[in-house]
Parts: structure tokens; C-alpha cells; sequence
């Protein structure tokens, strides 16, 4: 139970939760409402969830969206500004939560050096990018197929 005051207009929308809805130029462009949410995503109740944990689970889901959507040439990485580190580009090769509030994800930067970036749920930008894949002859790495068959599993291991 938390102490936390809320006001009736607030647990009413916290109540409406999940919502999701995209417009787009091309009718014909896939949205993430028209796919189904994974039954380890919506099983739990929204207010069973830390918000890393909800953070992480839609930002998987949005990653697995864009993947289903580059040819097999294209990789998803992420771009970001004010980093600091100067990189820019974030190639994703994992991505992690730590509660209550913490998302990380992992991966390399346009040189290939190792990167971790940490970010606080209050803060949580992503720019997805499509990149050329590193190795031309191998199958591209989809991320974010596995982050969620990793949801799933966790689910299934939880029940």
C-alpha cells in the first residue's frame, strides 16, 4: 500500500491504463494498437508494476515494433542527445530495469566500443534508428523479438 495522495481525476486515469494509439501519414503504415499486447505484458495489472518495469516492457514492445518493420539489411540502435559520452548512437544489444524507477540499455557505439546507458523513468527518451547491419552476410539481430520471448518466459516462470 503506498502513502501516496492522489487526486480522483488521477486514479481514474491510472485506472484507463494502458492506452495506446498512433496516427500516421500512410494508412497503410502497421501501428502498434492494430498488434496484440503479449499476454506477459497485460496479465499483470498496470498498478502491480513499478514504473521501470512498465517503462521497460512498452519501450521492448515498441523496439519489436520497429524490428518487424526494416528489411533484413537494417538493425535497430537508438539516437540520443546530451549524452555527455558524445556518442550519439546507441547500436542495441540489451536492455534491463532496475526497480523502482531505473531502464538501462546496452550495446555499442558507432566504433564499436562497449556503452551502458542508465536512465531515470522521469527522463526515459528513445529514438529508435534503423542502421546498417555490422556483418553483411549474417541475419540481422532482432532485439527485440528476444526482449519479449525473455518477457514471456519470465511470465510463464512467475505463474
Amino acid at each position: 500500500m503506498s502513502d501516496e495522495i492522489r487526486t480522483a481525476a488521477e486514479a481514474y486515469e491510472a485506472d484507463a491504463l494502458p492506452r495506446l494509439y498512433e496516427a500516421h501519414t500512410d494508412p497503410e503504415r502497421t501501428r502498434a494498437q492494430d498488434r496484440e499486447v503479449p499476454k506477459c505484458v497485460s496479465d499483470t495489472p498496470v498498478s502491480k508494476k513499478s514504473p521501470a518495469q512498465w517503462a521497460y516492457e512498452r519501450v521492448v514492445l515498441y523496439l519489436k515494433n520497429f524490428e518487424e518493420q526494416l528489411d533484413n539489411e537494417h538493425e535497430v540502435a537508438m539516437g540520443f542527445t546530451g549524452s555527455g559520452a558524445g556518442t550519439g548512437v546507441l547500436r542495441i544489444e540489451g536492455m534491463g530495469y532496475f526497480d523502482p524507477d531505473i531502464v538501462t540499455f546496452y550495446g555499442a557505439d558507432p566504433t564499436g566500443g562497449r556503452t551502458q546507458l542508465v536512465q531515470h523513468v522521469s527522463q526515459l527518451n528513445v529514438v529508435l534508428r534503423a542502421l546498417p547491419k555490422e556483418i553483411k552476410d549474417e541475419k540481422p539481430n532482432r532485439i527485440g523479438f528476444r526482449l519479449v520471448e525473455d518477457l514471456e518466459k519470465a511470465n510463464a516462470a512467475a505463474s
